[in-house]
């Protein structure tokens, strides 16, 4: 039989959850598939075991909320790698299919994963919901569709998580916007090319959603890092954003952000998508650059 180091697997890692989760054959092996999904899934945590090892240690902690966790494949490898290990921590999987809630929870009972709790909510209700502290140590969202990587950074400012792990997906309301409003102030431009084509302007959309959410985590008192989460020849859906709060809110970063919201005709968005603005600092305030 194929022993776990043989696999490469990480030391105490569960077969059981692996085969789970479809990284593991039922018989215990790897293909070439399914050894590339442990790649991306190792290389994943690996970003997110850094921030977690930075956490203070104390009772309870770490506290993990993941918005639109799917079968929860990523709560179920932080919680077997770096939460059942030390004994201590919680991870809550947000989900709005009944279903997977249902099928999720089975697993961790099976399993003997006890401190994994399964919510069928949505990111905006699990801000009030009375089942979830009132901080969360980190939030993730991978692959939340649109505007769910939105609510998902709503719920981490409401929680004043200490990070944010996101991988943001078909990023649409931008783009519909663009098409909408056509960006006055720039349609007489060379930049009106950018989105003229249906393509590009989904593209654009995605980009500038992005940065803008960049640029609002900032404003919030957030140190934010991009990268890519696996090779581009892996996922189109590739950036990773890593934010770290800090507590230092940049002027700079709101200042710039309202100033791309009106350039591109978009301030409609400031009081849905980035509501903390109207809390931050005026440009005669104090407050860090």
């Amino acid at each position: 039989m194929t022993t776990p180091r043989e696999l490469d697997l990480r030391p105490g890692q569960s077969v059981e959850l692996l085969k789970e989760l479809h990284i593991l054959t039922q018989d215990g092996k790897l293909n070439q598939d399914s050894r590339r999904k442990l790649k991306q899934v190792y290389h994943l945590y690996q970003f997110i075991e850094a921030l977690l090892l930075e956490l203070p240690a104390s009772p309870g902690s770490p506290t993990i909320a993941d918005h639109g966790a799917g079968k929860s494949y990523l709560g179920f490898i932080l919680y077997d790698l770096f939460l059942k290990p030390r004994g201590s921590g919680q991870v809550y999987g947000i989900e709005t299919r009944a279903e997977l809630v249902t099928r999720s929870q089975a697993l961790a009972q099976r399993l003997g994963f006890e401190r994994m709790s399964f919510l069928n909510l949505s990111a905006a209700e699990a801000s009030d919901a009375q089942q979830l502290p009132g901080k969360i140590d980190m939030v993730t969202a991978l692959h939340a569709c649109d505007t769910a990587t939105d609510d998902a950074i709503a719920f981490g400012l409401r929680k004043q998580a200490g990070f944010l792990v996101l991988v943001p997906c078909c990023q649409a309301e931008v783009a519909g916007r663009l098409r909408q409003n056509k960006a006055l102030a720039l349609s007489r431009t060379p930049l009106a090319e950018l989105w003229r084509r249906p393509l590009h302007t989904r593209e654009l959309g995605s980009q500038l959603t992005n940065v803008m959410r960049c640029l609002y985590l900032e404003a919030c008192g957030y140190q934010v890092t991009v990268t890519e989460l696996v090779g581009w020849e892996h996922s189109l859906k590739n950036e990773l954003i890593l934010a770290r709060r800090t507590g230092q809110r940049k002027r700079s970063a709101a200042e710039r952000l309202r100033a791309l919201l009106a350039e591109f005709g978009l301030p409609e968005l400031e009081p849905v998508r980035f509501p903390a603005l109207a809390a931050l600092p005026s440009p005669g305030e104090a407050a860090g650059s």
